[in-house]
């Protein structure tokens, strides 16, 4: 769909990847962001938009008011998630966990957060569980897979070495996510993501510094085929 002549909004591609259309706002004119935002929700019923500054941030709250939208947002991360209240995301039966190294983390954590719910999982938390008192990882995860979560994502800073500690307890597959959380020699984020990339546990993927968004996306699209296969497993047994 082609909005005068300014961007050719993609609404079908939830259908072909089962990944919605994410509105990139960093580099956008006001105006066409507004047009596109508002041209989504209007053929989709909720639009996401991330790396808003805090002027288009305010800009967008502004036009979609919460006495008329429902909104969630990750300010830290410049994301918001508007929807009208008549539309609800089908639930999948995908479940994924989330932990996150530091309570710096935790936007990032949240971003990704908010892709796997828009894509219909459920998602277990737990925030500020790092390396520095690793016992802090133990309780959380052995309560993440008890619930049976399909994958982990693991937001962390400075060295990054959460995601391997993690990937070394249990069967899952994990996704690393480096945040920009640091400083000095390796600050904002490369350290953690070459510690990450080169993991010596084998059950780590990477994404690229502080992309929640992609960690997310991934993460439920792991979930929901795990989900869909578990319930035709369930209906053979009803059988």
């Amino acid at each position: 769909m082609e909005l005068d002549g300014i961007a050719r909004i993609d609404v079908k591609r939830e259908l072909r990847s089962s990944i919605p259309e994410i509105v990139y706002a960093r580099g956008k004119r006001k105006k066409h962001l507004v047009e596109i935002a508002r041209r989504i929700v209007e053929e989709k019923g909720y639009v996401i938009v991330t790396k808003c500054n805090n002027e288009q941030l305010a800009l967008l709250r502004k036009e979609f008011p919460e006495s008329v939208f429902q909104l969630r947002i990750v300010e830290e991360t410049g994301t918001i998630y508007i929807k009208k209240p008549e539309y609800d995301s089908a639930r999948t039966g995908g479940k994924v966990g989330i932990l996150t190294a530091g309570t710096a983390d935790i936007p990032v954590a949240e971003e990704a957060r908010l892709i796997a719910e828009c894509m219909g999982c459920d998602v277990y938390v737990a925030y500020d569980v790092g390396v520095a008192g690793v016992h802090r990882v133990f309780k959380p995860l052995a309560d993440m897979v008890r619930n049976g979560v399909d994958v982990v994502v693991v937001v962390a800073g400075m060295e990054g070495a959460l995601p391997s500690v993690v990937s070394g307890l249990i069967d899952l597959p994990v996704i690393g996510v480096p945040t920009s959380t640091g400083y000095g020699l390796g600050g904002s984020g490369v350290s953690a993501l070459l510690t990450m990339l080169q993991s010596c546990s084998p059950g780590v993927a990477v994404v690229n510094i502080d992309n929640g968004v992609g960690a997310g996306a991934i993460a439920a699209l792991i979930a929901n085929r795990v989900a869909a296969f578990r319930g035709k497993e369930a209906g053979g047994l009803k059988k």
